[in-house]
């Protein structure tokens, strides 16, 4: 199951893990209170474990005599056999799950400690090798005829179990190639793509954003040069606004660089794998057709002046501006206070708002909070932003946030809950089939968003507090489906154009001006500096094509909690619950139909989207 990558730092807002007595563990102070840090020794101790070198070397052995006794001879096992072998290759596969998890979640806590840096490395050169002695299962069953499969698991119970999973590996069988070139391929990861990311990684985590406030000049994070485009203060948003681009521009040629180099790389990748256009490969993976991808995206694009361009010009009014610059983007609204909300507070309001729903999935999530699964602290070299890490289904997930005490934080506590708990229900399915698309992996972080925003306003009794909540949520679903769209729409051009040649900086600017243009509306006035911040957005080194996951998951919620609203569907929690725990078992169609919910017809997506318009509507009434 593969991690869920970094949410955007602008968009959510170096000590040793291990030896930490208990009291320690509990976390760092700050306004918010005191604020908790994982424990990993769920997985292992240190580096230095013994069971993790204990577990890398019978992993080898596993592989090799794997290797050994079943390459070239797949076709002659019954269906039992198969079954059997299945099962060895997932045991052999989690355990470097484990390994590959520890190292991720190391590094991402403290990127500065080089220490890190040359483990993780270390561990993906180690786990490589020994998946290399694995690479010829998944190569061989592809090349099994489909009536041989279905033959040996309408023979075999246990081996009908494996059939999601086949049907999944499949999809991928006209796109595969021999195996000495996957088997390249997959060795040269470490020297390729895998070394690329950890150069972005490093870099963003060493780099320090010059911000000049109250007289006196500071050396931040990204991080928390980011989060000060939330400030009051506009005077401190446009500060730290240019600060960012002074450091990112500063280090423009490097991030072009690795853009440029793994744009290419993937195209490269795309051609020898027949792939029609650059974010096939990724809806593959996410088991949705490119049509539907090409439905959401169209439906967005057509609603932004509904929805960005009605809003910001709102927006612009309310702080008195005839326009808007970027860093007034995500400014507070007059008269939001914003107070910050300590840790404990919100822990009750996510875990409240998640048993009036359902009293089985606030259980689930008050583990994070109970164990020592959460690391909310603030720290040089931490990883911006936040994520859900599934690890592996023998051990739990982990939640990655920084935590400022912000209201929009306590929403991102709730959406990365919704991950967690949404990993565990699945995790029975097991490590090969408890990973779900991108598409609905947002399923239950948006529901559980949705869940504690509800419930927040529902409790609210002052109007003027309302509108102000109401707004703010109106800002997370734009920053959710507008600006995701947007980053894909940029991806998707950029990729287009490298494959003329290599892309400027400067035409890179332009293609995002270009695109934030288009989305967020004529209530901007972009200055030229803009043109850099598309260098600080993870996904487009780490998962390309990721971000309309997001659009496609809060569409989707909006629409399932629609339904939810509407009482028309009997035992809707249970239903939704068996969602979570179908992991990667069932497509989006077979989820969806239990609610009268169907993607692939555009009157979905308008679904959804009207969700965000009537809020606005809401808006403009009170406004008025």
């Amino acid at each position: 199951m593969t991690s869920h990558p970094p949410a955007f730092p602008g968009d959510s807002p170096s000590r040793d893990p291990f030896l930490r007595d208990t009291e320690a563990r509990l976390g760092s102070a700050s306004a918010a209170g005191s604020l908790p840090e994982w424990d990993l020794r769920d997985l292992y101790a240190s580096p230095d474990d013994p069971r993790l070198a204990a577990d890398l070397e019978a992993a080898e052995r596993s592989a090799r005599a794997f290797e050994a006794a079943h390459m070239g001879r797949l076709a002659s096992l019954s269906g039992d056999a198969l079954d059997a072998a299945l099962r060895e290759y997932e045991r052999v596969e989690e355990v470097l799950g484990r390994v590959m998890s520890f190292a991720q979640l190391l590094f991402s806590g403290d990127a500065q400690d080089a220490g890190n840096g040359r483990f993780y490395q270390t561990m993906q050169e180690r786990v490589t090798v020994i998946g290399s002695h694995l690479l010829f299962f998944t190569l061989e069953l592809n090349r099994l005829d489909d009536a041989f499969l279905e033959g040996r698991m309408a023979g075999s119970r246990a081996l009908a179990r494996w059939r999601p999973w086949l049907r999944d590996l499949r999809v991928f069988r006209p796109h595969q190639l021999s195996d000495e070139a996957e088997k390249l391929l997959h060795e040269k990861e470490v020297t390729g793509r895998s070394a690329w990311n950890r150069l972005f990684d490093e870099t963003i985590a060493h780099m320090r954003v010059p911000v000049e406030r109250a007289g006196r000049s500071e050396e931040l994070t990204v991080s928390a040069a980011l989060n000060l485009l939330s400030d009051p203060d506009r005077s401190v948003r446009e500060a730290a606004a240019a600060g960012v681009s002074k450091a990112f521009g500063g280090n423009i040629r490097l991030f072009s660089l690795i853009t440029n180099t793994l744009a290419k790389d993937k195209e490269i990748v795309d051609g020898w794998r027949n792939y029609p256009r650059p974010g096939t490969s990724r809806n593959r993976a996410n088991m949705v057709e490119d049509e539907v991808v090409d439905a959401l995206v169209a439906a967005v694009v057509e609603s932004f002046p509904r929805l960005s361009h009605r809003y910001y010009a709102m927006k612009a009014k309310w702080l008195g501006l005839e326009r808007m610059k970027h860093w007034d983007r995500n400014a507070p609204l007059p008269g939001d206070l914003d107070r910050t909300i300590p840790w404990s507070a919100a822990r009750e309001q996510v875990l409240g708002a998640y048993a009036a729903f359902s009293p089985e999935l606030a259980e689930m999530g008050r583990d994070f909070f109970d164990k020592p699964w959460i690391d909310a602290a603030l720290r040089p070299g931490k990883a911006s932003g936040a994520f859900a890490h599934p690890t592996v289904p023998s051990a739990h997930p982990y939640l990655l946030l920084n935590y400022h005490g912000k209201s929009r934080d306590v929403m991102t506590l709730a959406h990365e809950l919704g991950h967690g708990v949404h990993q565990r229900l699945a995790a029975k399915q097991g490590y090969l089939m408890s990973g779900t698309p991108l598409t609905l992996a947002e399923t239950a972080s948006v529901f559980g968003e949705m869940l504690t925003f509800r419930a927040m306003l529902d409790a609210e009794t002052d109007p003027a507090r309302r509108r102000l909540m109401l707004a703010s949520k109106v800002e997370d679903m734009l920053n959710t489906v507008v600006r995701q769209i947007a980053f894909y729409r940029f991806e998707t051009l950029v990729h287009d154009e490298r494959r003329k040649g290599e892309v400027s900086s400067e035409r890179l600017a332009e293609i995002w001006m270009s695109v934030q243009v288009e989305s967020l509306g004529p209530a901007f006035d972009f200055t030229p500096d803009y043109g850099v911040y598309w260098s600080y957005i993870p996904h487009f080194v780490h998962t390309p094509f990721y971000v309309y996951a997001y659009a496609f998951g809060d569409c989707l919620v909006n629409a399932l909690y629609g339904v939810y609203q509407d009482g028309q569907v009997p035992d809707f929690q249970r239903k939704y619950l068996d969602l979570l725990r179908a992991g990667g078992t069932l497509r989006h169609q077979e989820l969806l139909a239990p609610f009268g919910l169907d993607a692939s017809v555009p009157a979905f997506w308008k679904r959804g989207l009207d969700v965000i318009s009537g809020f606005i509507d809401e808006l403009e009434r009170a406004d008025g």
